[in-house]
Formats: structure tokens, C-alpha cells, sequence
């Protein structure tokens, strides 16, 4: 009996072809692979006519650890390849690794989202004093080289095969050396150890294969001459079942080219998959001539210029590369080298891809894009008919066809109507578990007025059959499901604010909440409103309170719809993060820019003092008593001050509110006019103090009472008020603004003016333009042909260039027309 390893690279072409011809030549009793066993009893099911690349999705839950993993397969693969043609052989085949989901994977300094991730840092030594020897620029460049170009010419078949198994050996123990595993990897190697021997002792003195990644060939060969000769038969290992309470389990995806490449963030095998694939089916000539057009192909079809020259220059570097390294023929680097150097004619940004490995970087050349998009290919795998699913794609069917909904059709939902309510929950369920086909384009959100109607658009529906099937790992049944998968960001979240960041967590925890309720998970969302209610009250942040505040209040609103009415929970919630609000508000210190976050705190605090006051144990006097201290306080923020102030335009008295400006700033009015009268006032007095912060504190103010300060002031100019406005003064502050001055505030007065729909921004151009005794289109002052920061900028360059001009006496006149 003899035991023969065969120690692989994952998605190698060549190794693939080994395993294959070694299954002929040997004709062993066992074929044993690296691979989840308990995909044993489905090898039938796995073997099925798929069109590759397929992956087997493993997935374990339990109330400390949810684990998924994929264990990817294409056509090249060497495990694949064993699978294939040891069935034909008429061998026994087992996959002999622990279940994907097993401890062992996460045992590890980076624990895995993918099986075959066999992480090259820890031989990162070993590979860089091979790439110097060999002069290649990464890891997968100095692959090809060794291994993926063909056999030297003369060889035989045999000849080559024994060559690349040589070959392959060496490099593996190169690459593992001495170094320690990590107890994962050697938990793992010493249960595919114990697989091989038994399998040894039922052999019959048969050959037995054993195909594995390279990492651990050398550790099972000595793991298996080490244990010596049982005395008795070894029993098969069992395989691992998940514990009591625990979900687990594998079943079948379709993957595609683009999950297994390395430009796009897969964590091991080779990059390139089209390429590779071209490689399998063609050899490397062919291969090399066919990336060279599929490049060209999608350089024009990016609409870039490629002409009949370039690829001629692009295959005669193509040539000189391949020959200058050593290659007996083009390698892909050789390939995508020569096209760069023919195409490209600009100094790039980022290196090139290709001379190392992980996702594009931004500012990548669009032609480099195009050039890795072509070596990806487009490859989606495909499913036999026959392959059992998870019990929750055919839930999903079924309830969307009770719904009436179809892929590739828009779907119109009143959520007053009951039909339509389920209709938007079976919608907002696939839409949480991450399943493509439709996008909500309209619908109620967090801290907006009640809205009881839904707009789904269609959306591109590709992957989503093996979103489906991921998603089965949550539940049989899609509420279940989506329950399931709310609960458990739910439970990181809630883990993330033990840990010390409580403020993030809870802003995080309210828009689960929100989804909670979408999605109709009553007892979750029960759940999560006792844990927010009493969080609130230690939440330091006044933007993460703010959208709890935001949330709850919208819920509670839609009481008709999501049937939380009358709630001590939510109720409780409200109160609780009302009362924060204020108090967080009030103890704010500092200046700075415009604080979006705080200001829809303060957006939801006045929601809650116009709808809510019921709930509430901070009486409305307090609320605008703070409010006005705020408002009166140098040292608040500027938006905040602006807020606060708006707060008083929305539910104080004109007395009220004249009486927030800060100490010096002149007498209190105790005139009763308009509230946008009082405020012009302040926006004056501030302009004149401290014009830096004007832009600020109108964000704020406008951000919660833009109809209250503006209101009638922005209609039309016939019907304008003839007592002076707050559009008026801030006219006549940003005319008098020098132009230093005007560049500083620019981009707080664009923040500011943000808070206006187009509509109103028309009326507000119109006003100005009847303040000078203009005519024309009030809407062609809102079109620019630039940037206008950019064009105040331009202008104030041209000023200082004409003042020192004029200071060395270089203007000259100019001509007469």
C-alpha cells in the first residue's frame, strides 16, 4: 500500500491537470480531498451537471459565533479535478477537512471567510527570495513562471508531470519551512491525517491520493509515516456536528469569476479567473492570444481607442517580455505588461495591479480597469435543477407570488391597505437579507412626516440565487429569516457599546429598530425598544441620540400602520431621549462648521414638542427656556445657537425670542412683530460681529424653522412684505461682506441655503432680483457654469492679481474697441 500526495496551489491549471493525470496513472482505492466533510453524504448532489464556478456555503449560528464560509470551485480547480476523476476511476472519494464552520477556522491570527484562503504572509519571506531569484514582480507572476507555462520542449508527458511534481514539492516545503502552524491549521492537519491512515488500512494494498492545498502536504506526509502501523483498524473519523441549540449546515451557490479573483478582494487562489479559464481549455499560446483580445474587446467597449497599430505594438512587447524574463511563452503578465506599456501614455496613479494582489485602488486608470476586467471574464455559475435549496427560496416564491410581486416590475404599495402592508414587509425582508430585484425608491423614513405609500423599483436581479440560498442560513421560513439576521446585527451592535463606543451603537441600534419594524418582527422590536429606552439616558452624543429620537418618534406617528400605538416602551423611549436632547444640547462648547448630525437632533426635538407633547415630562417652558439660553450663548456652537433659535421662532413669543440675543449685542426688542422680523435683526448683528459664523448659525436656524423665519418673505415679489425680511438682511450682510470675508462664509451660506427645495431657491432669486429693479429668469441665477465656490475663488484670484499689478505699475490699457 502506498500513500502519494499531491500538495496543490487552489485554482491552478496546472495542478488541476496533475491530479487528473495522476488519478489515471494510479488508479488508486481513494481519492481524498481537502473539503468540508460533511459534504460527504452529497457528493451525488455536488457532481450533478453544475456549470462551474459553483461554491459550497457553509454556515453555523449560535448565541456566541456566527461563522459562514465558501469553499469555491471552477473548473481548473484541483479539487474539482480529483472529484471528477476519481469517480470516473472508480475510486472512493471523500473530502477529509473539518465542516467550514468548525472553531478551527477561526483559530487563526485572521480567521477565514473562505476555505482555500491559505494566507501567504506567513511564507511572504520564502516567496520574496524566489521572486529575486526569478525576477518576478508578485507571488502569482513567480507561479506562472515555475509552473503554469508548460513542460521544457522534448519532454514526454510522463517526464513533465514527474518535473511538476517535483517541482511542486520543493516549492511547499520552501514556503512552510520550520514556521509553527497555528493551532487551527494544526487541528486541521492532524483530522486529515487521521482520515488518510484509515483510509491507508482499507486500501488493500491499493494506491491511495491524497490532494490538498500545499501549506499542508508536508505536514500530513509526516503526520502519516509518523503514526507507524496500527494494531488494529482505525476507525473513519467522525465528522463534527454542531452543538445542541447551534444552526448549521452547506449547500450549493453559483458563484462567478468575479468572486474568485483576487483584484476584486478574494483572499486566495489565482487572480485572473478568465485568464486561467482560457488557460485550461487552451494552453498557454492560445491563452495569450485570446487575453490579448478580450483586453482590445473591452478597451472599446469602454469606448477607449485601440487601433490595429497598437495591438500589433501591444503583442511585439508582449513577445520581448516573455522573452527578456525567461518565458518559453507569454506569460499573463507578459500579456497585460505589453498592453500597458503600448497603451497607456499618461504617468499613472497607482502601480499596476497586476505586480502584486487585492482590490483595485482608487484612481486606478480606467484602462487598467478595463485591462483587469477582461483577465476577470464574466463567468456566473449555474445550478442543476436537481440541486436541493434551502426550504427558504421556496418560501420566498410562494409568498411572492401571493403578493403579486415580479422580478423586473415595479411595485406600487399603500401600506394603509392590509394586502398592501404584507406586500411591503415581503419586500423589506428580502431587502435585509441583502437579496437583490427590488429597490425602495419611495416610503417612510427615519425622522420624516408620516408617509403611507411605497414605490419598489426594479433592480439588475443577478446573484440573486445564491443570495437566496446564503440567506437560508437564517431561517426556513423569510420572516423567520429576516428576523434572525436583525437580531444578530442587534446583538454585535449591543456587544460594540460594552465595548466602549455606546454612542455609534445606539445611533446603529435605532435603524435596526426601524428595519425591525419594516420588516414586521414584533417581539425583536419590542425587544429593542426596552434595550434603547434604557440606553438613552447614558448616550453622550447628541447625533446618535438624535436618530434614536428621529426613529422613535416617526414610529410612533405611524402608530396606524405599524400598530405601535399606545406603547410604554416607545413612549418611554421618546421621553427619555427628548429630555437627553436638551440637556446634551445645552452643554455643548466650541465652535466649527455645520453639524448635520446635531441639527436633526434638534429637527426631531421640535417633532416631538409639536407631536408628542403628551409623552413628554420636560414641560414646553423648559424645553424653550433651554432653548433660549442656548440661542444667548457666544460659546455654543454656531449651528446649534441657529437651531435653537429656530426652535423659539417655531413655539415662542416674538418677546420670547428677542430676548435670546447675547449680552451686548443691543436692547431687547419688545416689539411684537414677525419672528423673521426679530431674527433679521440677530443674522444683522452677527453679520457685523463675527461673519465667519453667519453661514453656521443659518444651517441651524433654517434646518428647523425654515418656513417660519422665511414663510412669506420668499414669495413672490409682488406680494413681498414692505417690513424688512431675513432674505433682505442677508443680502445686505453678504453685499457688505468683503471679498476675503465673502470666500470664508461661502461654504457655510451653501450648507445654509441646502435646507431649500428648488422650488423656494427660484422665489428667493426672484425677490432678489425685485430688490435691485432686475428683470429676467430668476431660475438662470440658480445655473452656474462652474462650481460657484470655484467662480468665487477664480474672482478673488483676479482681484489680487490686478492689486499687484497695480502696485508694480504692469497694468496696461486696454485696447480701444
Amino acid at each position: 500500500m502506498a500513500v502519494h500526495f499531491v500538495g496543490v496551489r487552489h485554482h491552478s491549471p496546472a495542478c488541476a491537470r496533475l491530479v487528473a493525470r495522476a488519478v489515471a496513472a494510479l488508479r488508486p482505492a481513494w481519492v481524498l480531498v481537502e473539503g468540508p466533510a460533511d459534504m460527504n453524504p452529497r457528493l451525488d448532489e455536488l457532481l450533478l451537471g453544475h456549470r462551474l464556478p459553483i461554491a459550497v456555503f457553509s454556515h453555523y449560528r449560535d448565541q456566541e459565533r456566527t461563522a459562514t464560509s465558501w469553499t469555491p470551485l471552477c473548473d481548473y480547480s484541483p479539487e474539482w479535478a480529483a472529484l471528477r476523476a476519481g469517480r470516473e476511476a472508480g475510486a472512493e472519494v471523500r473530502f477529509i477537512d473539518l465542516p467550514a464552520w468548525h472553531p478551527a477556522f477561526v483559530e487563526r491570527a485572521e480567521p477565514l471567510a473562505n476555505r482555500y484562503a491559505d494566507a501567504e504572509a506567513r511564507y511572504a519571506e520564502a516567496t520574496s527570495r524566489l521572486r529575486a531569484r526569478f525576477g518576478a514582480d508578485s507571488t502569482d507572476a513567480l507561479w506562472d513562471q515555475l509552473f503554469e507555462l508548460g513542460h521544457v520542449p522534448g519532454q514526454s508527458a510522463t517526464e513533465a508531470d514527474a518535473e511538476l511534481a517535483r517541482r511542486l514539492a520543493v516549492y511547499f516545503e520552501l514556503v512552510r519551512g520550520d514556521a509553527e502552524a497555528e493551532p487551527g491549521d494544526r487541528a486541521r492537519e492532524e483530522y486529515m491525517a487521521s482520515w488518510v491512515r484509515a483510509a491507508a488500512a482499507r486500501a488493500d494494498e491499493r494506491p491511495v491520493l491524497v490532494v490538498t492545498g500545499g501549506f499542508h502536504t508536508p505536514a500530513l506526509r509526516a503526520l502519516v509515516a509518523g503514526a507507524g502501523q496500527a494494531a488494529s483498524l482505525p476507525a473513519w473519523p467522525s465528522v463534527p456536528q454542531p452543538p445542541a441549540g447551534a444552526l448549521g449546515g452547506s449547500f450549493l451557490v453559483p458563484y462567478s469569476f468575479r468572486q474568485l479573483d483576487a483584484f476584486a478582494g478574494y483572499q486566495s487562489g489565482m487572480p485572473s479567473p478568465g485568464y486561467y479559464q482560457l488557460l485550461w481549455e487552451h494552453g498557454p499560446v492560445r491563452a495569450a492570444d485570446l487575453l490579448t483580445e478580450a483586453v482590445a474587446g473591452r478597451l472599446r467597449q469602454a469606448r477607449l481607442p485601440v487601433s490595429t497599430a497598437d495591438l500589433i505594438a501591444a503583442r511585439t512587447l508582449t513577445r520581448g517580455l516573455a522573452a527578456l524574463r525567461g518565458h518559453p511563452v507569454p506569460a499573463r503578465t507578459d500579456v497585460l505588461d505589453g498592453m500597458a506599456g503600448a497603451l497607456l501614455t499618461e504617468a499613472l496613479e497607482q502601480p499596476l495591479p497586476w505586480t502584486g494582489r487585492g482590490p483595485l485602488q482608487p484612481g486606478t486608470d480606467p484602462a487598467v480597469v478595463a485591462m483587469v476586467a477582461a483577465s476577470t471574464g464574466e463567468r456566473t455559475g449555474c445550478l442543476h435543477p436537481d440541486t436541493p435549496v434551502p426550504p427558504l427560496v421556496d418560501d420566498v416564491a410562494a409568498h411572492m407570488q401571493a403578493a403579486g410581486v415580479e422580478l423586473g416590475r415595479a411595485v406600487a404599495v399603500d401600506l394603509a391597505d392590509p394586502q398592501g402592508l404584507r406586500c411591503s414587509r415581503l419586500l423589506h425582508r428580502l431587502r435585509v437579507l441583502g437579496v437583490p430585484g427590488h429597490e425602495r425608491t419611495h416610503g417612510p423614513r427615519s425622522g420624516e412626516d408620516p408617509v403611507f405609500t411605497e414605490r419598489w423599483e426594479p433592480t439588475p436581479a443577478q446573484g440573486r440565487e445564491a443570495a437566496l440560498i446564503e440567506a437560508g442560513a437564517y431561517g426556513a421560513g423569510l420572516a423567520e429569516a429576516a428576523a434572525s439576521l436583525l437580531a444578530e446585527r442587534a446583538g454585535s451592535l449591543t456587544g460594540a457599546a460594552r465595548g466602549g463606543t455606546p454612542d455609534a451603537a445606539v445611533g446603529e441600534l435605532s435603524g435596526v429598530l426601524f428595519d425591525a419594524v419594516l420588516c414586521g418582527a414584533d417581539a425583536l422590536s419590542a425587544e429593542l425598544l426596552e434595550s434603547l429606552a434604557a440606553r438613552t439616558a447614558r448616550v453622550g452624543e447628541l447625533g446618535a441620540l438624535g436618530a434614536v429620537l428621529a426613529t422613535a418618534l416617526q414610529l410612533w406617528r405611524h402608530d396606524r400602520v405599524y400598530g405601535l400605538a399606545g406603547s410604554p416602551a416607545l413612549g418611554r423611549l421618546v421621553d427619555e431621549a427628548v429630555t437627553r436632547v436638551f440637556w446634551l444640547a445645552e452643554g455643548m462648547r466650541g465652535q466649527g462648521g455645520v453639524d448635520f448630525p446635531r441639527l436633526r437632533a434638534l429637527v426631531a426635538a421640535r417633532d416631538a414638542l409639536r407631536h408628542a407633547e403628551p409623552l413628554l415630562t420636560l414641560p414646553r417652558g423648559a424645553a424653550l427656556a433651554t432653548a433660549g439660553r442656548i440661542a444667548a450663548d457666544a460659546a455654543a456652537p454656531a449651528d446649534l445657537r441657529g437651531a435653537a433659535t429656530g426652535l423659539l421662532c417655531c413655539f415662542a413669543t416674538p418677546d420670547e425670542l428677542s430676548a435670546t440675543r447675547p449680552a451686548g449685542a443691543g436692547t431687547p426688542g419688545v416689539d411684537r412683530t414677525a419672528p423673521g422680523t426679530e431674527v433679521a435683526r440677530q443674522a444683522r448683528e452677527l453679520g457685523e460681529r463675527d461673519p465667519e459664523a453667519l453661514g453656521a448659525w443659518l444651517a441651524g436656524l433654517f434646518a428647523v424653522a425654515r418656513d417660519e423665519v422665511v414663510g412669506a418673505a420668499g414669495g413672490a415679489a409682488a406680494g413681498a412684505p414692505e417690513e424688512p425680511s431675513l432674505l433682505d438682511a442677508l443680502d445686505e450682510i453678504v453685499v457688505a461682506l468683503s471679498g476675503e470675508e465673502f470666500l470664508v462664509g461661502l461654504p457655510a451660506l451653501r450648507q445654509a441655503f441646502a435646507f431649500f427645495p428648488p422650488r423656494e431657491r427660484e422665489r428667493i432669486a426672484e425677490r432678489l432680483l425685485h430688490r435691485r429693479g432686475g428683470t429676467g429668469s430668476a431660475r438662470s441665477l440658480l445655473r452656474t457654469s462652474a462650481d460657484p465656490l470655484l467662480l468665487a475663488r477664480a474672482r478673488a484670484l483676479e482681484e489680487n492679481v490686478s492689486r499687484l499689478l497695480d502696485r508694480h505699475g504692469l497694468r496696461t490699457e486696454e485696447a480701444p474697441a
